[in-house]
């Protein structure tokens, strides 16, 4: 008979306690392979289908409306229409190395073709909101066999995109069209009549799949530049699920407001297949998921009819729920808030935990580590900023690389170097074997190309970028492509991209150039000129500001950090006008800083000494929203 935690063989009816290291480390005195109980995510999802069959796996809301009726799939009939899918690969010539692309809204078919892809061969899950060039490039890549696509619908331009780019995927053998009736003659199937032929009982292919077989690939790397595509194993994604549901010890039968895209390891395995695998059931907050602004404006009545334990997003859907008021709705069910995919602004955490009383997980990890790899959590003082301690089985190192990608020392505690990860959720590598070079260090260390810290007890302190993604509200920018577009501009003579900070988004991109000897813009050219060449809006700069000289390492390269200092400087500026208007002598300067990456120094002038403390508290109120902290000082 199953324990409390489906997926693990060795816990029976009560969860471990993690208070202490010491703890942790006697929980991993029994190997990991000892314990998992599945070697596939297909195995996975039976085993929390088993445990009540006839209890909802999926409550799809179409309009994120609490008050009207949901679709109800039950945990038997999800995986039936899994194994139905998976089945109806298979008879579409999908083999265990064949890929599955699908390019879907959060509709309950997306889910069943994500599990069912990867129970015939491997998923590749893709971002519909992309230019069509971009998905092409993605699908190619991948050496897509099946395409699963939403069918003409108003309001989404996806088989648009799927009649545009077809022409360009050479290995594609057929497309299957989600709410359409197909098109057989022209290689298109109806979704809805092709799985209904297959059996439910079994797979057909006669299957057995092992945790190192590959599952899925991810495309990462920021949406505007050359994706990558990251390969894992079916015991990648399982451990995903395992840790989650361990920590924060779940139990079958709990409802998630799930809004998160099936593109994002977030939303794929951090909820959807923990959530699944544990028994329990995902309410889809519409085909747009947070996207749709009923999920926000309705979150209290959400959390009240549907009583979930946790509300996990991103930061910047975390802090817009605090602009919503709760009114009477009963939040009794809420045990944590839970977000990552950009750190979560300490302000932001204080706030809920204040307004609500909730402590504020925060997790850290990345699609090489297929989601969660360090989290905070309730067993240990939960430290806003950090990014708290790894999962069982995982570990974390800060070192300082050679240029060969191996670990040339690791650096003290408190000392700030690069983050690197390894344990049973990390990848093997890029499916492109170009993009591994740099990937790892020390063998089978992922380098996060993030800079953190670790304090004395452990805890996992991100500091700053070693790479130049820019983060905005969890969705990866890589400035190179809009540089380049910046840089065909005649009057331009450098470029460059970076992240300012903003209260709500993280971050947002900020362009600098400098002109070419005597060349002129008028404002607004540039950002036109990019506006109209980017097909990412996201990507596209807020602003674009002539400086002059560029700042350059010893080698001629922009030195990027100077320019983040820059927009933190200016953006910071802007936000403590205020001040100023009181006649307040008011400076800001953003620097490096030992323990926290950057740091911003504000120092006032013209304060009398018995209105410092109301001052410096105005400072602390207009800057909490921000990632980067803030000092005061007074002259």
């Amino acid at each position: 008979m199953a324990g409390i935690h489906l997926l693990d063989r060795c816990i029976c009816d009560a969860y471990p306690g993690f208070a202490t290291e010491a703890d942790v480390r006697a929980f991993e005195q029994t190997p990991y392979g000892e314990r998992i109980a599945a070697q596939s995510t297909y195995e996975a999802i039976q085993l929390g289908a088993a445990h009540d069959p006839e209890a909802p796996a999926i409550q799809f809301l179409p309009n994120a409306d609490p008050a009207e009726a949901p679709a109800v799939i039950s945990h038997r009939a999800f995986i039936d229409g899994v194994t139905q899918a998976a089945n109806m690969f298979h008879a579409l010539g999908v083999g265990s190395d064949d890929v599955v692309s699908f390019l879907l809204p959060l509709v309950p078919e997306a889910f069943i073709t994500l599990f069912g892809a990867e129970a015939a061969g491997i998923a590749n899950p893709v971002n519909p909101l992309l230019e069509p060039h971009q998905i092409a490039e993605i699908l190619e890549a991948a050496q897509t066999r099946v395409l699963v696509a939403l069918g003409p619908m108003p309001g989404t331009d996806i088989w648009q995109k799927v009649e545009a780019l077809r022409p360009q995927l050479k290995h594609l053998k057929a497309i299957v069209q989600v709410y359409g009736p197909g098109d057989p003659g022209n290689g298109i199937h109806s979704f809805a009549e092709l799985i209904k032929q297959q059996p439910t009982d079994r797979l057909v292919s006669g299957r057995t799949i092992s945790s190192d077989q590959i599952a899925a690939y991810f495309h990462t790397g920021g949406t505007t530049g050359t994706p990558k595509l990251v390969r894992h194993t079916h015991g990648n994604q399982v451990y995903q699920a395992w840790a989650c549901n361990l920590m924060l010890k779940s139990s079958a039968g709990r409802n998630l407001l799930f809004g998160m895209p099936l593109f994002h390891v977030g939303g794929s395995l951090t909820q959807a297949l923990a959530a699944l695998a544990g028994g329990n059931c995902l309410v889809v907050l519409s085909p747009a998921g947070w996207r749709n602004p009923a999920s926000v404006a309705n979150i209290w009545r959400l959390v009240e009819r549907f009583k979930p334990e946790v509300l996990a997003s991103v930061p910047t859907v975390l802090a817009a729920t605090l602009g919503i008021p709760p009114g009477n709705a009963d939040l009794s069910s809420l045990r944590y808030a839970a977000g990552g995919g950009s750190a979560i602004p300490v302000a932001v955490g204080k706030a809920l935990q204040e307004k609500f009383d909730l402590p504020v997980v925060e997790v850290y990890g990345m699609t090489e580590t297929c989601g969660v790899h360090t989290l905070a959590h309730g067993e240990r003082p939960i430290r806003l900023g950090s990014v708290g301690l790894p999962l069982p089985y995982s570990r974390v190192r800060i070192v300082e690389p050679d240029p060969d990608g191996k670990g040339a020392r690791d650096c003290a505690v408190g000392e700030i170097g690069v983050v690197v990860m390894a344990g049973p959720g990390v990848f093997g590598g890029y499916l492109n074997d170009a993009h591994n070079q740099g990937a790892f260090v020390d063998g089978d260390w992922v380098n996060s190309g993030d800079l953190g810290r670790l304090d004395d007890d452990g805890f996992l302190w991100i500091t700053g970028r070693a790479k130049d993604l820019v983060i905005r509200g969890g969705h990866n920018i890589d400035p190179g492509p809009v540089e380049d577009i910046m840089f065909q501009h005649p009057a331009v003579g450098f470029a460059a991209v970076v992240g300012q900070p903003d209260a709500y988004a993280g971050e947002l991109p900020v362009g600098y150039v400098q002109l070419k000897p005597g060349a002129q813009v008028v404002p607004g050219e540039l950002e036109a000129w990019v506006r109209e060449r980017t097909p990412e809006r996201a990507a596209v700069p807020v602003q674009i500001i002539p400086i002059d000289p560029m700042p350059l390492t010893g080698v001629g390269k922009v030195f990027k950090p100077k320019l983040r200092w820059d927009a933190a400087t200016r953006v910071f500026n802007g936000v403590l006008a205020p001040l100023r208007e009181k006649g307040i002598d008011c400076k800001v300067d953003v620097r490096p800083h030992g323990s926290h990456g950057s740091v911003a120094t504000v120092t006032l002038a013209g304060v009398a000494e018995d209105e410092r403390k109301a001052i410096a508290e105005e400072v602390d109120t207009l800057l909490s929203p921000f990632v980067i902290r803030h000092e005061v000082e007074f002259a």
